[in-house]
């Protein structure tokens, strides 16, 4: 067994195109960490927290990342920062699965 999270929650999903998957990397009372695989054409619709801070790490692929009235197509390793209240979401433009981590906290 080993300490780090990531490898055991992600190896099995695989999102078809247009699908969406998820598993929780770390729950706590005051910090969520989420894994969202991206089938080919998948979309986190954009949304906001207004309570908390949530940061998106790419992991695997070429995600767009949308943040308030932007958008980036980044490579992993990537880190977008999304402050309270920010508009934020992903898109999977690509053929190949994309991986993303969002950290949340404060939990609301």
């Amino acid at each position: 067994m080993t300490i780090d999270r990531y490898a055991d929650a992600v190896d099995g999903l695989a999102p078809g195109a247009g699908e969406v998957e998820t598993a929780e990397l770390a729950v706590t009372d005051d910090v969520l960490v989420k894994a969202f695989a991206l089938g080919p054409g998948a979309t986190v619709e954009p949304h906001e927290h207004g309570d908390a801070t949530n940061v998106f790490h790419v992991l695997e692929g070429e995600p767009t990342l949308v943040r308030g009235g932007e958008e980036e197509s980044l490579a992993a390793p990537a880190v977008v920062l999304n402050e309270r209240g920010t508009v934020h979401g992903a898109r999977n433009d690509t053929d190949e699965r994309a991986v993303i981590t969002a950290s949340l906290c404060p939990l609301p």
